[in-house]
């Protein structure tokens, strides 16, 4: 069975459910629909990409996070929005939507200091609380992030929650970039593996009965 490329996202999905990846993923057959968190979500981040590149003042459902928003406007470096990174399987830096990509990922913001061979990778999330906030985003920006310049020699990553004023953050250097891809490529095995083997069992949770999709799942509450 071919794969398909690979995000830090798809990879959650798969490590959350096999089946539910399989039905979104694979056979395409079930579609989650936007919820009205995600449609704010989406939202915000369209109009935080306009403001901070310069190409739209910020909209007035946003003044909460204009300062924070202006902080980074203001910061040293060539600014990226919504920067997509393509690497390859031989984990070299290719388009996003080459013929030959295997992993994509998309940084809401990343500012490119040649100058001190730094950059910052952020993520803004608009959740209202920061309880299941993941750092493995921010490892896998940064290893794409490296390949894409290898002029650079560290990331500063940060998840910027706009909503409760929270910033996660980690700082990753490029002596720890083998030790990452090595952990990362781990995770990845357990996927293509089961691609290979064409088993997608269900991993039954506490989020199946009410938040599932895919309601031909015995699991699942709301058929």
């Amino acid at each position: 069975m071919g794969k398909p490329p690979w995000s830090f996202s798809s990879l959650k999905t798969f490590d959350q459910c096999p089946k539910k990846y399989y039905h979104l993923r694979v056979a395409k057959d079930y579609k989650e629909g936007e919820s009205e968190a995600m449609l704010y979500g989406n939202e915000f981040h369209h109009a935080a990409e306009n403001y901070v590149s310069g190409t739209e003042p910020l909209d007035p459902r946003f003044d909460f996070a204009q300062g924070v928003l202006d902080r980074l406007k203001n910061m040293k470096g060539e600014k990226l929005c919504e920067y997509k990174m393509g690497l390859t399987a031989d984990l070299e830096p290719c388009g996003f939507f080459d013929d030959e990509v295997w992993f994509r990922g998309v940084s809401d913001l990343t500012v490119i200091d040649r100058d001190v061979s730094v950059a910052k990778v952020i993520d803004y999330k608009t959740g209202k609380n920061i309880k299941y906030a993941d750092k493995g985003q921010l490892e896998l920006m940064a290893l794409a992030t490296f390949k894409h310049f290898p002029e650079i020699k560290t990331v500063k990553g940060g998840l910027l929650f706009v909503v409760c004023n929270a910033f996660i953050k980690d700082t990753y250097t490029i002596e720890q970039e083998s030790d990452l891809w090595q952990k990362w490529l781990s995770e990845y095995s357990k996927m293509e593996k089961t691609y290979d083997v064409d088993v997608w069992n269900p991993r039954p949770s506490g989020l199946c009965r009410a938040h599932c999709v895919v309601t031909e799942c015995p699991h699942n509450g709301r058929t």
